[in-house]
């Protein structure tokens, strides 16, 4: 009696094991590697698509097989006119030599779902880029191939089966990023030490501004200036991004022979030995900066104005931000936000009087010289900057 018991709990025990290994086997599951996963043809796929006249375009897939079980995924929506998928756009904007001819795009949007929508816009200016569209020779209808990549981690990207619909494409002007600012940040910048904060800018953080003449890439990378007046003993560095001190320039950034210093250990401030007035020029494709001591001297206003055509050209009115200063320094940096201008308009730059005025042909930014001619506005909202060492503004466009 006590052998079958016993040979009864051996029984049991081995089908508890099964049962626990089957469990283990279930609740870890091994990541396969599919080979391509569905992306379904829409149902507009029989008829255009009036890109000018809609909002988005909406896609749906399957998420790849990769064992039986859900996965997080990342999916990015790429297009083609011609179905061939050689070379991208981004392989056609690294190429300076401007050889390279891309013939497929690939949006930003990243979607985490089995679904995605697409900008009607943003599909339109894809093809733009892509076809090399002519303002006036456009096609009535445009073929577009999509296809969707998927990643997850532990696996490699997949690619979707290929799907075409039909668009009615529209021209659109491309125009290049718009310039992307950097701010100096210390304890001789602006009215407060160190104060970089999101919403600093003119108290903490003081600009450096489009050089005019200078190219600019896609990213809105280029050349940058700035000139003013530095304390003996003060220090300050770069940031790109107000409230944000992950990415930034310091001394180790500084490119030729320059009049300041290496100052506070590992934190690498630029430190100002002498008094004076400085220029600074950065290059924010090679992360590199130089700085130059200037002779002589420069004027410091107790105010700067922006008359024009849109408030009758009155020099006494339409005052610009003084940006912060402290006992030891100057102001000769100025600002305005939210400027709104509902049609073209011409203005200059003064100091409350008609005194000295600054104004040049260029727009959005320039060298503005005293007794200048009329800076030509287009319609918009801008952020407005203005240096009176150089004379050099700057609309930066915020609609």
């Amino acid at each position: 009696m006590n052998k079958i018991f016993k040979s009864a709990l051996l029984l049991m025990g081995a089908v508890l094991m099964l049962t626990s290994c089957s469990d283990d086997s279930d609740s870890n599951p091994v990541l396969q590697q599919p080979s391509t996963f569905v992306l379904n043809t829409p149902a507009y796929a029989g008829q255009a698509i009036d890109l000018a006249n809609s909002q988005t375009v909406n896609l749906t897939w399957s998420q790849p097989d990769y064992g039986g079980f859900p996965v997080a995924c990342e999916y990015t929506v790429e297009i083609s006119p011609t179905n061939e998928w050689n070379t991208s756009y981004a392989e056609e904007v690294a190429d300076e030599s401007g050889e390279t001819q891309c013939d497929y795009y690939t949006f930003d949007n990243i979607f985490s779902t089995c679904n995605g929508e697409i900008s009607a816009s943003d599909l339109a200016k894809a093809l733009v880029v892509v076809c090399n569209y002519v303002d006036g020779e456009v096609p009535a209808e445009q073929e577009v191939y999509a296809r969707v990549k998927a990643n997850t981690n532990g696996a490699q990207e997949v690619v979707s089966n290929v799907v075409k619909f039909l668009v009615t494409p529209y021209y659109i002007e491309l125009k290049p990023a718009d310039p992307v600012l950097w701010y100096m940040v210390g304890n001789c910048i602006g009215s407060n030490d160190w104060d970089n904060g999101s919403g600093s800018v003119g108290t903490g953080l003081i600009p450096l501004l489009p050089e005019p003449g200078a190219d600019f890439d896609k990213d809105g990378n280029g050349s940058l200036v700035y000139a003013g007046y530095f304390p003996a003993g003060g220090q300050f560095k770069f940031v790109k991004i107000p409230g944000d001190w992950g990415i930034q320039m310091n001394y180790t950034n500084l490119k030729g022979d320059s009049p300041v210093t290496d100052e506070d250990g590992d934190n690498h401030n630029i430190g100002i030995p002498a008094d004076g007035y400085y220029k600074i020029t950065m290059n924010t494709v090679n992360n590199t900066f130089t700085m130059e001591k200037l002779d002589g001297t420069y004027t410091e206003h107790s105010t700067i104005t922006m008359p024009g055509d849109y408030q009758g050209w009155n020099a006494g009115e339409n005052a610009m931000n003084a940006m912060g200063k402290r006992d030891n320094t100057e102001v000769h940096d100025w600002y305005l936000k939210g400027v709104a201008f509902e049609s073209n308009a011409e203005l200059k730059f003064a100091n409350g009087s008609w005194d000295v005025n600054w104004g040049a042909t260029d727009f959005p930014f320039g060298f503005g010289t005293n007794g200048g001619p009329n800076i030509p506005v287009k319609a918009g909202t801008y952020d407005i900057y203005f240096n009176d060492v150089l004379g050099l503004y700057y609309f930066l466009a915020t609609e």
